[in-house]
């Protein structure tokens, strides 16, 4: 069984006492599934400004760029520099066994962050960092439900189907409306728009061009969802529909102050980044830690804009 440890409100993670650094240097490598995801970079400079924070403390971030096969040369490379901790952000969940599989045999302490592994169960010196999937999607949906009244059709945005986190946000979304209040509801289409910004302005304008009918525009992150608005604005079609993303990023947060973005989930970029860091060095020096750490999501609205603005 995995033991979970849930980290509320934003004093995320451990107290200043429990950080203490070793005397010794120590070594990170991580590997980040993309460089040019506005969400992951917030998480990756979180890290680097932690990191960079502790004596004695060197990181090194590596570039996936989407490809499983990068990925895990990358981890082998961090293998044979034998590093004191590695940190993923995987690209394709179901690829994790088998770096939990090469950390493992080699003895080093892997953190994986964001985005929760495959493996039925973590070993010992193996764990995870990030936000419970289960909240996120059912949230941003109950508070979607709300503006809608309980009924209405929308359309789901969703990310890279290789994600967990992309099919748990959309399952989130699908449970939400399947019971009362909100099985008023409806799904009229859903299709990846693989967490990109110009893929979701992209099908958006595919569905706008079709003649598809919704009220509200369900996106599995924001990148997406501020896709789907620039095509709803040349259409003239967004003071008549609702949009709805995940994560709060920076140019979220703006859309929603000039009313173009409704709902948003805040997901704690600093909270993970800080605490997959800190986990993979206490790991590394030999501490007992749960296998999974939560970092909770935030329901974001225009009403607690103000909370949020300043905390990714």
């Amino acid at each position: 069984m995995k033991r979970i440890t849930k980290l509320a409100g934003s004093a995320v993670f451990f107290s200043l006492t429990m950080l203490a650094m070793p005397a010794s240097a120590a070594k990170l490598g991580v590997t980040m599934s993309a460089f040019d995801d506005n969400f992951l970079t917030v998480l990756r400079n979180n890290m680097k400004t932690y990191a960079g924070s502790q004596k004695g403390v060197d990181i090194q971030f590596e570039d996936a760029q989407n490809d499983v096969g990068r990925q895990l040369s990358q981890v082998q490379n961090f293998i044979a520099q034998k590093v004191d901790g590695i940190i993923v952000n995987v690209v394709d969940t179901d690829a994790t066994p088998k770096i939990t599989k090469l950390a493992q045999s080699a003895g080093i302490p892997l953190v994986y962050v964001n985005r929760m592994p495959a493996d039925k169960t973590l070993p010992s010196k193996v764990a995870f960092v990030g936000s419970n999937e289960a909240e996120s999607g059912t949230v941003q949906m109950k508070e979607v439900c709300r503006l809608l009244k309980g009924k209405g059709n929308i359309v789901v945005m969703m990310g890279d189907l290789s994600n967990q986190a992309a099919r748990q946000r959309t399952k989130d979304v699908e449970e939400v409306i399947a019971k009362a209040p909100c099985n008023g509801i409806k799904i009229v289409e859903k299709q990846t728009a693989k967490w990109s910004r110009t893929d979701g302005r992209d099908l958006m304008m595919n569905w706008l061009s079709a003649g598809l009918q919704f009220d509200a525009v369900v996106s599995n992150n924001d990148e997406m969802a501020l896709g789907a608005i620039q095509a709803l604005k040349s259409a003239k079609r967004l003071d008549k529909t609702i949009v709805a993303g995940v994560d709060a990023t920076q140019d979220a947060l703006t859309a929603m102050k000039n009313g173009e973005l409704k709902v948003t989930v805040f997901q704690n970029a600093a909270g993970q980044g800080k605490g997959a860091v800190d986990t993979a060095l206490k790991l590394s020096r030999g501490e007992k830690l749960p296998s999974m750490i939560w970092v909770p999501f935030e329901l974001v609205t225009p009403a607690n804009l103000k909370n949020y603005q300043s905390r990714n």
